[in-house]
């Protein structure tokens, strides 16, 4: 098996050239005796943090592993390499995903050896629930995935791939074992007991997303707000857990090859940004609303059958019950299918805004699209995007003058939308208009070449569509390109000739 210590130097090696470090707590170059695997790099090695240095050296706990799908990888290579145990039961095992349809579907998980053997020890740390990662990692592409629900789609996927249990093979018995075994162990049970408490209690039932202290060293995350029973990260988790599952039920591979594939690590695709990242159209081509109301309502069904749940439906009727599931599948799929994912302003790194932000009216009248010009490069993952996100807002503020980024969004090519000044606040991006609409800049020079196609999709079918919904922009808005409001050449050729063709457009 592997030990831990090798473990760690994996992780330490992973952050080499990235993690930056304050002079004051640099080791001396001696401490690379620690980090043999990149002796090659000594200077480097040495600019890691000291304090991760002396777990390494010392080969103590887990503690300081980056809460990181890169730290996680190693530990599965090792598992795989044992062949001794079931990794996604022994996942449950360790704190992964303990519900009553988790129980039910998987039945139980094995008993823990005592003592714990060894690689268990950061496995177990990056799952535990109560931490102040609440049980999650941060993914190559920016986004929070808990693993909970990831590893139990996989665990359905790879019993599939053996025989059992399928769609029409669930293990739970009565007239309720059409229930898909892999949605319910990864959203519907969510969903359904979400909306259920929202219901009774008139919680929040979605989201919110959240942010890490350090995107290099990830160690502690932190929600935007309230969470709710189901906040971004369980989202991901539950998503990626049902493709993940798909997957491995029709080709059961190695899982540290399926998540340096997925998760794009160490340039696991060659070019673009990673599947991660188009969780959102992959699940809404798989799953159509009324399959994922159906599958609620079959959870909500089974709940009210099990001793320790039934409960939570008491003097619930089926039409109460069937107005939960539409409500959950409805607003799941409106939110996180039909809307694209946005990088909030605490994962790029943004400065503060200076000065007193003045508020927007919504629902406003116009989308105004730009190009960056410069950076002229298209950006294609996650930490180059951020990086051109503290550049421009660097710019817009010290060179300009500016209190903050001027657009309202920036649109990366690699999946993701990245929040400037957001749905709330005026802008700079526009002038005599920046009070009428939403300012959305490409990263890249269009003038002579198009953004790839589904940064194109990005904005033109699913932000403004979702803003129209939600109340941000009005239904009968107007779009222009930048030039037609000032003198400029702004949003290039390519990408001006781009936008007459689509909707709203004047």
């Amino acid at each position: 098996m592997q030990p831990l210590v090798s473990i760690l130097h994996h992780a330490i090696h992973r952050s080499i050239g990235h993690h930056a470090v304050h002079a004051a707590h640099r080791a001396p170059c001696i401490a690379c005796i620690a980090c043999s695997p990149c002796s090659p790099y000594c200077t480097m090695c040495c600019s890691v943090t000291l304090p991760l240095l002396v777990l390494l050296s010392a080969g103590i706990s887990a503690a300081l592993l980056p809460r990181h799908v890169s730290s996680l990888i190693p530990i599965l290579q090792s598992l795989e390499a044992d062949d001794v145990v079931n990794v996604p039961s022994l996942i449950r095992s360790l704190g992964g995903c303990g519900t009553p349809i988790c129980h039910t579907v998987l039945g139980d998980p094995p008993p823990i050896p005592t003592p714990i053997p060894e690689l268990w020890v950061p496995l177990s740390h990056l799952l535990h629930p109560t931490t102040a990662a609440h049980g999650t990692v941060l993914a190559p592409d920016g986004s929070t995935v808990a693993l909970a629900p990831l590893f139990a789609g996989i665990e359905v996927g790879l019993k599939r791939a053996m025989g059992r249990p399928s769609p029409t093979d669930s293990p739970i018995d009565g007239p309720y074992n059409d229930l898909d075994p892999l949605y319910a162990v990864t959203i519907t049970e969510a969903l359904g007991t979400s909306f259920l408490m929202a219901h009774v209690n008139g919680t929040t039932p979605l989201g919110p997303d959240g942010c890490w202290d350090d995107v290099d060293n990830p160690q502690n995350f932190t929600f935007m707000g309230p969470p709710s029973p189901i906040p971004d990260a369980v989202i991901n988790g539950a998503m990626d857990g049902v493709l993940l599952g798909t997957r491995l039920a029709q080709d059961p591979i190695p899982l540290s090859i399926l998540f340096r594939t997925y998760y794009g690590v160490d340039n696991g695709i060659a070019r673009g940004s990673p599947h991660s990242s188009r969780r959102r159209q992959d699940f809404g081509s798989l799953v159509a609303m009324e399959r994922l109301e159906e599958e609620v309502g079959g959870v909500l069904r089974v709940l009210r059958g099990l001793p320790h749940t039934r409960g939570l439906l008491e003097g619930l009727g089926e039409e109460e019950e069937a107005d939960i599931a539409h409500r959950a599948a409805q607003e799941f799929m409106e939110l996180y299918v039909g809307c694209p994912a946005i990088i909030p302003r605490c994962m790029w790194g943004a400065r503060p805004y200076r000065g007193t932000p003045k508020a927007l009216s919504p629902p406003l009248g116009s989308i105004y699209i730009h190009h960056t010009f410069v950076p002229s490069a298209p950006c294609r993952s996650f930490s180059t995007c951020a990086r051109d996100m503290r550049s421009m807002q660097l710019f817009h503020q010290d060179t300009r003058g500016w209190d903050d980024i001027g657009y309202s969004f920036v649109v990366g090519s690699d999946g993701y939308l990245y929040q400037g000044r957001g749905w709330r606040w005026v802008g700079a991006h526009t002038r005599g208009h920046n009070t009428q609409g939403y300012g959305v800049g490409y990263v890249g020079n269009f003038s002579a070449i198009l953004p790839d196609p589904d940064a194109i999709s990005l904005v033109r079918d699913a932000l403004i569509p979702c803003a129209v919904r939600a109340g941000w922009l009005h239904h009968n808005y107007t779009l222009h390109g930048h030039r037609q409001m000032g003198n400029t050449s702004c949003p290039g050729d390519a990408l001006f000739q781009e936008i007459q063709s689509w909707h709203g457009f004047k």
